[in-house]
């Protein structure tokens, strides 16, 4: 040993080195490498200890067997960046270049540590370089080893996919995937198991074992539970793999396991799945010592069970294809036949369709007797052997046989037999076909059906059938067949049927053209004389229809021309208007002709307008028309007018003609007409246009009090069609809740106080913005939608009132006469206070006068009914109406509204009527009892002169307007004076 820096650090020698680094090249092993290193480490007398520590393919290895944790991961975060590995007290680490391995020493003082490491180093370096080239090949050996492994995988798995697309049966299938595995792990004991998860089911498709001679049968299918406990069942339930030992096959089940057949030393099961699901497993086990499965097994295994199962489907798939195609093979040739056989009878089908065409083209062709048998004889040949063929026709009397075609051997004739009992004639008589040989014509004369009878040479086969018109049998055609060889069958019965129905029809359409023709003639002879004789009724009939036409466009009471001739004639002049003068239409409507017709008789009616239409007739000279439209109403046409002016003339003198006295049923009346004029212009291409305007310019003038004329103008057109436009945007407005209530406070005069409103009608129209019930009220009474527009009102107002925003104040509503004749008026009243939660005692309802002429008693039997129930009444616009005194004390009334006609006075220059008037209406109250609320106050000085008669209530403009909802409660609004 030579001494280097002291007597403490001896290293080898030169020869010892030399010695070291041969077997240190010699070292195949990373562990040989480390080995050798510690040797030459220990053997420094300061070197007490010495551990290697270095990485291999991502592993920490060390000599010691297990490696420090803390130099590990020092190892694995900088293998290779020169730096020196963490040490404590006298350790040394010394890193191995180029190389993630390093040498810890243990020393007996920390002061030799550099002189050792610089002593080592070259020597570390020889062993760094050799350790760093065996790891690196390790790593080469390694990947060569997986590539190998996966090139073998991969062969293996080309080799399945060939398996199924090659064209071998399943057995052969399943030889060569176990021949496969083989290649891949130990696979002498090898089965594939399938398995039906919808149906519970399993199959041993192969099963190859040296030592279980038994073994699952391949061929049945079992249910899963048969199999209850055993691997293959835990294996197929559990749907991951299992391996190993039978000890630990058990640790990995749930449950007890059922050993079936021999034990394994070891066992490898991998289940066939597809999107989660199990359709099977591959299982290999081994029976001897020393031979086993690893995790790269149980990973190749997995792998090439996925492709095993897509292996097996697609041969299922395949087969079933195969066997699908077979069928379908199958099925194809026989529709082939099927078809064929259709093309064969379609052909015959439209060989025998064109002969009955042709046939049916006879019964009318142009051609003489002969021509049409030869033709016939032609076309039933085209069908069937034909050379002896005849007709044979029975006559009118049914007594012979007529045969107007007969040829046989080539020769043609035409005779006629009588009807004895041949072959021919028992076809007539029964009806049917008749198909036979020479022996079966025999037996039937044997029989006594037939005699004898024949043409020429006795036949060998002969075939009849009938000829039918309906039901009835006319004929028989038939041929017959000489010599043994000449055979008829069903199939020639069959033609020869289908050609003689047309053949029938045929002589019957050209017998019924004879006859038809036959009947021409005579008709053609009648007809003459029958023209003669309707010549003369044509001449009466007309003079018969001028009659009617003038009955049915005249009146039959007064002579004149009706609607329909009006408007007939009306039409003719408005096409003619562009070329004339206008003309124009009296529409004319006699005042007042019901009273004369209920109190003098319908005959003293009828004289009344006979008397008036003579009168009008008197009026007008032609071309002008006068016309009776219906009942009381007529119509003067004046067929040219040069202006309005003229019109309006003629309108003045037949008010005249009417109202002169005429004398009726011994009594002498004064008649009287309104008249609407209509003067046509380019807007009238229609008799109903000029019609319907005289029609509005009538009502027009019946508004304005009769016995006069109003002239049709736009104005009026307007305000009609406004009013069909109004009746339809009420319904719309009804239906889309557009009415609403508006409040007008009613207050105490003395304190300013609210104690009630008045609920009045408003429309938010939604073009024409709010509207007052002036504008559209009357039109909905017309059209009768008032009513419904008030239940609306009411319910809306009593709904408002009872909320507790609107205090304890009463709330008024106006009540039109309509509603009162319902005798269930009060009834609904107090069913809609019910659903509205209002008081019956916090609604007055407001009658007018007008509202009590109809009934009385029927309006004082529903008052005292709401009034029993709480509602009160008040009489609107006091002292306008008829006979107020007399309701005062026999109605149940709560409060009388003095009208506004009496309040307006109340501070006009010479108001002291109504001052008196005023004051004799609040003593009557007074007198009665009766509240009275003053309506239209505007003025201070109004509402002074009311405070000053003692008027205790009153509303008006000055008080407050009508708005959408009630003034605030009397309790808030105490003590503030209007």
């Amino acid at each position: 040993m030579n001494q280097l820096h002291g007597p403490q650090l001896a290293i080898p020698g030169q020869a010892d080195q030399l010695a070291w680094l041969g077997r240190l090249i010699g070292a195949t092993t990373p562990q040989a490498v480390a080995e050798l290193t510690i040797a030459l480490a220990r053997s420094c007398p300061v070197c007490r200890d010495a551990c290697l520590s270095w990485l291999e393919r991502g592993e920490c290895r060390s000599t010691r067997g297990a490696p420090d944790a803390q130099l590990a991961a020092w190892l694995r975060a900088a293998p290779c960046d020169g730096r020196d590995a963490p040490a404590a007290g006298n350790e040394l680490a010394i890193r191995l270049p180029d190389v993630p391995a390093v040498l810890t020493l243990a020393l007996a003082g920390a002061q030799a540590g550099r002189e050792l490491r610089e002593a080592l180093s070259p020597c570390l370096a020889l062993a760094g370089r050799q350790l760093r080239w065996l790891l690196e090949l390790g790593e080469l050996r390694e990947s060569r080893h997986q590539l190998e492994r996966s090139e073998n995988l991969q062969r293996a798995l080309f080799a399945i996919s060939d398996l199924a697309d090659a064209d071998r049966d399943m057995d052969e299938l399943l030889r060569g995937i176990h021949g496969i595995v083989g290649t891949l792990m130990y696979a002498e004991n090898f089965y594939i198991v399938r398995h039906d998860a919808e149906r519970g089911t399993t199959r041993f498709l192969y099963y190859a074992d040296t030592e279980d001679a038994e073994g699952p049968d391949i061929e049945r299918e079992e249910p899963l539970d048969a199999m209850r406990g055993s691997l293959t069942w835990h294996l197929l339930v559990r749907g991951r793999p299992m391996m190993g030992s039978p000890e630990q096959l058990a640790a990995q089940t749930s449950g007890p396991l059922k050993v079936i057949g021999p034990d394994s030393v070891d066992w490898l099961g991998v289940p066939m799945l597809r999107e989660g699901c199990v359709h099977g497993a591959l299982v290999v086990q081994s029976y001897r010592q020393g031979i086993g499965y690893t995790d790269e097994d149980r990973a190749v295994l997995e792998f090439v069970a996925q492709h095993v199962l897509a292996a097996l489907e697609r041969k299922r798939s395949k087969d079933e294809l195969e066997r699908r195609v077979q069928l379908r093979t199958g099925e194809l040739a026989a529709a082939n036949r099927e078809l064929q056989q259709e093309v064969l009878e379609r052909q015959r089908a439209e060989r025998l369709q064109s002969v009955l065409f042709r046939l049916a083209e006879l019964g009318t062709a142009d051609l003489d007797e002969g021509a049409f048998y030869r033709r016939v004889h032609a076309e039933v040949g085209s069908l069937l052997d034909a050379s002896n063929f005849y007709i044979a026709l029975l006559d009118e009397q049914h007594q012979r046989l007529d045969f107007p075609y007969y040829v046989d051997a080539g020769v043609q004739s035409a005779f006629s037999l009588p009807l004895e009992r041949s072959i021919t004639a028992y076809v007539l008589r029964t009806g049917r076909p008749w198909l036979g040989s020479r022996r079966e014509l025999d037996a039937m004369a044997a029989a006594g059906e037939v005699v004898p009878h024949h043409i020429g040479t006795p036949s060998s086969c002969w075939l009849g059938v009938p000829l039918r018109t309906g039901e009835t049998v006319i004929g028989v055609v038939a041929v017959q067949g000489y010599g043994d060889e000449m055979r008829f069958g069903s199939a020639d019965q069959e033609l020869l049927g289908f050609a003689a129905l047309q053949i029938a029809n045929s002589i019957h359409r050209r017998r019924a053209a004879a006859a038809l023709l036959q009947a021409n003639l005579q008709l053609e002879h009648r007809v003459e004389e029958r023209t003669r004789a309707l010549r003369e009724q044509i001449a009466e009939r007309e003079q018969i229809q001028r009659q009617l036409r003038h009955e049915v466009m005249h009146d039959p009471l007064t002579g004149l021309p009706n609607r329909g001739f009006l408007r007939g004639r009306l039409g003719e002049r408005l096409a003619r208007q562009p070329s004339q003068a206008p003309c124009a239409l009296l529409y004319l409507d006699v005042d007042r002709f019901k009273v004369i017709n209920d109190s003098l008789g319908h005959l003293a009616g009828d004289a009344f307008l006979q008397a008036t239409a003579n009168r009008l007739r008197a009026c007008v000279c032609a071309p002008d028309v006068v016309a009776r439209l219906a009942g009381d109403e007529f119509a003067i046409l004046l067929d040219a007018v040069a202006e309005p002016a003229a019109a309006e003339r003629m309108a003045q003198g037949v008010l005249q003609a009417l109202h002169q006295p005429l004398s009726i049923g011994g009594r002498e009346v004064e008649p009287s007409a309104s008249v609407g004029i209509a003067v046509s212009n380019r807007r009238h291409e229609r008799a109903d246009a000029l019609l319907r305007d005289a029609d509005i310019a009538l009502y027009r003038a019946k508004q304005l009090g009769r016995g006069r004329y109003v002239m049709f103008d736009e104005t009026l057109a307007r305000n009609a069609v406004d009013e069909l436009a109004l009746e339809v945007e009420l319904r719309h407005a009804l239906l889309h809740g557009e009415f609403a209530p508006y409040y007008q406070p009613i207050y105490r005069l003395d304190s300013g106080a609210v104690v009630g409103h008045e609920a009045l009608l408003r429309w938010n129209h939604p073009r024409r913005g709010l509207l007052l019930p002036d504008d559209f009220v009357r039109v909905a009474q017309d059209c009768g939608q008032l009513e419904a527009i008030d239940w609306q009102l009411f319910g809306q107002a009593c709904a408002r009132m009872a909320r507790p925003d609107a205090g304890t104040g009463f709330v008024t509503i106006n009540v039109s006469p309509q509603h009162l004749r319902h005798a269930d008026f009060d009834r609904r009243l107090l069913q809609l206070l019910e659903r509205s939660g209002l008081p019956p005692a916090r609604l007055l309802i407001e009658l007018t006068e007008g509202a009590l002429l109809d009934d009385p008693e029927l309006v004082r039997t529903t008052l005292e009914r709401l009034r029993a129930a709480g509602v009160q009444a008040a009489l609107d616009d006091f002292g306008t109406g008829y006979s107020s005194l007399s309701y005062l004390h026999s109605l149940p009334l709560g409060k009388l509204k003095i009208d506004q006609v009496f309040v307006r006075e109340l501070d006009a220059a010479g108001g002291t009527g109504a001052n008196t008037v005023v004051a004799a209406v609040l003593a009557l109250a007074r007198a009665l009892d009766i509240g009275v609320i003053a309506e239209g106050i505007e003025t201070a000085a109004q509402r002074d002169a009311l405070l000053a008669m003692g008027c205790e209530f009153g509303q008006g403009f000055l008080l407050g307007r009508p708005a959408p909802s009630p003034c605030r409660p009397a309790a808030e609004a105490a003590g503030r004076h209007p």
